[in-house]
C-alpha cells in the first residue's frame, strides 16, 4: 500500500474522531484512464483523465453523514470532518447504522491478479480499435461503422475505520468494442460487439471482436415481425446476462427489508428450475467484479445463492443484516459519498451439460433473443415486459431475423421455468450460459 495514501486515510479518521465523531470509516479512490473512439478510420475523441477523491463516513450515537471531496489539503480535511460531524448531528437516528466490529473485519487478504501493468499509449489504443473497425468493415454487405473504441483504466481504492481496519487494492481493466450497419432493400440493421478484461492478454483479439460484430449485423438483414402468442424463447448469453441482474436485484437485502421484492418471501424455497445454481464469487482470479474485501471491511466468500433451485441468502451488508436479524454477509458496496449498500461481485448461472444448438432443436415454434430494448420490469410483482430482437425458431432451426417484438411475462414463473445451456463467458462480472424459458408472450410491437 502508498504510504501517502495510508496516511491521508489516518488524517481523515483522525480529524473525524477530533471533530467529535463515535467512529468514522474512510475511503479514497485514484483513477486514470484513457480511451479512443474512432469512426471510419479517423480518431473522433481521444481522452485522457486523472483524478483523486477521498470520502468520509462518520457515526454520532445512532446518527450518521457522508461525504466526500477532491481537495486534499490538511485544512479541508479538517473542515470536511467538521462539515460531515454537523451533518450527522442533525441526520435521523438510524438504529441500523455502525461500523463493523473486530471480529467481523477482514483478517487476511487474498491475492486476486486485478492488476496488469501493462499501460497501452493512445496509439496503441488506437490501434486496437482500428483493427476492430477494419475486421468488421472488410465484410461484403458492411455499408459502414458507427465507431469503434478502445480503452485502459486503473483504479486505486483504499479503504480504513477508525476501529483498525485499512486495507486497499489496485484494479485494471482495457477493453474494445465496434458498432457497425448493414443495408437491405432500404432497411439498416446494426449490431456490436465487444470485449473487456483485467488483463489486456485476456482480450478477444480486436479483428475476432470486429469479425462478430459484422456477423451479428449482417445476420439481422431482413427482419420481420415475429407471431403473436405464446412461445418457448432462448435468451442468447449476451442477453440471458440480464435475467441475472434481475435476480441479483431481487435477493438484495436493502429490497428484502423494505419488502420490495416479489422474492422477499422466498427464502429456502424452490425459486428457479431444478439444476440451476446461480453463484456468486468475489475471489475470482482476473474477476472484473472480484473484492478482496467488502466496502465495510469484512470478509468475502464465494456463495450459492441459488442451490439446485433453491434460494439460500440475501446479498447483506451490515445494515440490512441488522434489520432482517441475520448476519452480515460481506456483500457491501459503496461509494465515496454514499453509505454502502448490498450488492453482487462476480455474479453467474453455472453452465449446465446442454448445448444452445440442443435447446434450439428441441423447439418447434419459438423466439432466440439477441437483443433487449428497453425494460418495464416491476420488481415487486414481478410483472415483465421488454421490446427484443432476434431470431426465428421452426422446426428446430434458426430461420430469419426478428425485429420490433415485446416479449412479457412474470419473473417468479419465468425463473421457475429455465433451462441453461453450457456456453457461458466468464470474463464479464454478471455472467449467464444461454437459457431457455418454455413459454412467454411474444408478440410484434
Amino acid at each position: 500500500m502508498d504510504t501517502n495514501h495510508q496516511n491521508l486515510i489516518a488524517q481523515l479518521l483522525d480529524a473525524a474522531q477530533t471533530a467529535g465523531a463515535d467512529g468514522a470509516d474512510a475511503m479514497l479512490a485514484r483513477g486514470q484512464s484513457n480511451s479512443i473512439s474512432l469512426r471510419l478510420g479517423k480518431v473522433e475523441a481521444s481522452e485522457r483523465s486523472e483524478d483523486f477523491d477521498i470520502g468520509l463516513r462518520v457515526f454520532i450515537g445512532q446518527r450518521t453523514a457522508s461525504i466526500s471531496t477532491s481537495q486534499l489539503d490538511p485544512e479541508n480535511i479538517k473542515n470536511l470532518a467538521e462539515r460531515a460531524v454537523a451533518m450527522a448531528k442533525l441526520a435521523p437516528e438510524d438504529p441500523y447504522v455502525r461500523l463493523a466490529t473486530d471480529a467481523e473485519i477482514a483478517k487476511s487478504i487474498p491475492d486476486l491478479d486485478m492488476f496488469d501493468e501493462t499501460m497501452p499509449d493512445s496509439e496503441r489504443l488506437r490501434e486496437r480499435a482500428a483493427r476492430a473497425e477494419d475486421a468488421a468493415l472488410s465484410h461484403k454487405g458492411i455499408k459502414t461503422s458507427d465507431g469503434a473504441d478502445a480503452g485502459h483504466s486503473i483504479v486505486d481504492v483504499l479503504i480504513g475505520t477508525s476501529n483498525g481496519f485499512l486495507a486497499g487494492y489496485k484494479r485494471s481493466s482495457h477493453g474494445v468494442s465496434t458498432v457497425v450497419i448493414a443495408e437491405q432493400d432500404g432497411h439498416m440493421e446494426r449490431d456490436y460487439d465487444y470485449s473487456a478484461a483485467v488483463y489486456e492478454s485476456d482480450l478477444q483479439p480486436a479483428e475476432e471482436v470486429g469479425n462478430n460484430a459484422a456477423s451479428r449485423t449482417l445476420a439481422r438483414l431482413g427482419a420481420q415481425k415475429p407471431k403473436t402468442g405464446k412461445f418457448p424463447v432462448i435468451y442468447d448469453r449476451r442477453v440471458a446476462a440480464s435475467l441475472v441482474r434481475t435476480m441479483a436485484g431481487a435477493i438484495n437485502g436493502a429490497s428484502i427489508s423494505r419488502g420490495t421484492s416479489f422474492l422477499k418471501d422466498s427464502l429456502g424455497k424452490q425459486v428457479t428450475s431444478k439444476g440451476l445454481c446461480f453463484v456468486d464469487d468475489p475471489l475470482r482470479s482476473r474477476g472484473l467484479g472480484s473484492r478482496l474485501f467488502d466496502g465495510e471491511g469484512l470478509a468475502v466468500q464465494r456463495r450459492v445463492m441459488v442451490d439446485d433451485g433453491v434460494l439460500t441468502g440475501w446479498f447483506l451488508d451490515l445494515a440490512s443484516a441488522a434489520k432482517l436479524e441475520m448476519t452480515p454477509t460481506g456483500n457491501a458496496r459503496r461509494g465515496l459519498g454514499s453509505a454502502p449498500s448490498p450488492g453482487a461481485s462476480n455474479f453467474y448461472i453455472e453452465n449446465s451439460t446442454i448445448s444452445r444448438d440442443a435447446l434450439i432443436a428441441e423447439i418447434d415454434e419459438g423466439f432466440l433473443i439477441t437483443e433487449m430494448i428497453g425494460s418495464s420490469v416491476d420488481m415487486i410483482t414481478g410483472d415483465y415486459s421488454r421490446g427484443a430482437g432476434g431470431f426465428w425458431i421452426s422446426k428446430g432451426q434458426i430461420t430469419h431475423p426478428i425485429t420490433e417484438a415485446t416479449i412479457a411475462g412474470n419473473l417468479a414463473e419465468m425463473f421457475m421455468q429455465m433451462t441453461a445451456a453450457n456456453d457461458i463467458d466468464l470474463r464479464d462480472s454478471v455472467a449467464s450460459p444461454s437459457l431457455r424459458l418454455d413459454s412467454m408472450m411474444v408478440a410484434g410491437s
